[in-house]
């Protein structure tokens, strides 16, 4: 299972983040860049949202839907990275 922290994350030029949590969350803030596809829509349908070409790192609250998430999409072939401890720890990563 591939991971990534929130220090490592912020030196990537570019990345491509996907928001997972409830467009409500989102709404309240979000790492900027990040384009919000909540869970239940990216894991029934994610050809819709993702390019299996690509590398996507998932955010959630505190890293651990989006390390189930990550787990569900590369059994279907998707190059997907979770962010450790997710949003929270770019609220920390802020201060």
């Amino acid at each position: 299972m591939k991971s990534i922290d929130i220090f490592n994350l912020m030196n990537i030029s570019n990345p491509r983040i996907v928001d997972i949590r409830d467009n409500y969350k989102y709404s309240l803030g979000t790492i900027p860049g990040s384009i919000n596809v909540p869970y239940l829509f990216l894991v029934t349908n994610p050809s819709n949202y993702l390019n299996k070409n690509e590398i996507y790192y998932l955010l959630c609250d505190s890293g651990n839907t989006s390390l189930r998430c990550c787990l569900e999409l590369m059994g279907i072939g998707y190059n997907v990275i979770n962010i450790d401890g997710g949003y929270n720890s770019y609220l920390k990563y802020k201060k």
